[in-house]
């Protein structure tokens, strides 16, 4: 990739990180929110395993759009670095670590989700447990996934109020959206160390919170999809006449 590629085609770039936002928030929110909301009951391991076994293809998509997200993730990551580092190549390194991080951290999350319906389905593991036991491992792999998922988070918001502070001072992409970038990063922070750490302040805060990133991240996307980046600015940045 040349510099004279990204400076000749910067939007092609803004439309790509807005379509592969959009892709991870539509299947983030249909596999964390939507399905496991409707089949995994907190403190429930009976009628989670129960809700499990009798929708397995709705767990099993599920499941797959969870893989799906950290792989549109990745290549977001590479296209925010192409993006933002006209503002600082240092800056814009250190959000691609923090990124790297939290995505490999969310990759290994899957493979908990992955053991759950083999755990609950295979009948070879009924001579060894009792149904009852069965149903407790599946939920402890489910908890193992939301500690991991977590920690990964934790990554991902620091990534935020990095990528947040360099849109501030990019000049192509708006101000605004930066700052809510920030405040999205800030959340993931304190709702993540609260699940982690402190459980009763979660319930308080959880999903009140997680408000502020589904602003941030949606009018990031819908702005690179809509507008992209302003050339004019982009050409300042990058000493083109």
């Amino acid at each position: 990739m040349t510099n004279r590629t990204i400076e000749a085609s910067p939007q092609v770039y803004a439309r790509m990180g807005g379509m592969l936002y959009l892709a991870i928030i539509v299947l983030g929110g249909l596999a964390e929110g939507f399905v496991m909301n409707r089949l995994v009951m907190p403190g429930d391991a009976a009628a989670t395993a129960q809700n499990i076994m009798a929708s397995p293809l709705l767990w099993r998509l599920s499941v797959a759009g969870n893989l799906i997200v950290p792989l549109c993730a990745v290549a977001l990551t590479w296209v925010f670095y192409l993006l933002l580092r006209p503002v600082n190549k240092s800056l814009i390194l250190l959000s691609v670590f923090f990124n790297l991080v939290s995505l490999a951290t969310e990759a290994i999350s899957k493979l908990f989700l992955l053991l759950v319906e083999p755990i609950l389905g295979n009948a070879g593991y009924l001579k060894a447990f009792e149904p009852r036991q069965l149903q407790v491992l599946a939920d402890l792999a489910l908890a193992s996934h939301g500690i991991a998922f977590n920690i990964a988070l934790i990554f991902f918001g620091c990534g935020c109020l990095v990528d947040g502070y360099l849109i501030f001072r990019s000049g192509y992409l708006p101000k605004f959206i930066g700052i809510l970038m920030q405040l999205a990063g800030l959340a993931y922070l304190v709702a993540c160390f609260s699940a982690l750490f402190f459980p009763a302040f979660a319930e308080l805060i959880t999903p009140a919170i997680l408000v502020l990133p589904l602003i941030g991240e949606s009018s990031l996307c819908l702005w690179l999809l809509a507008k992209g980046v302003n050339i004019a600015k982009w050409n300042e940045r990058m000493g083109i006449s």
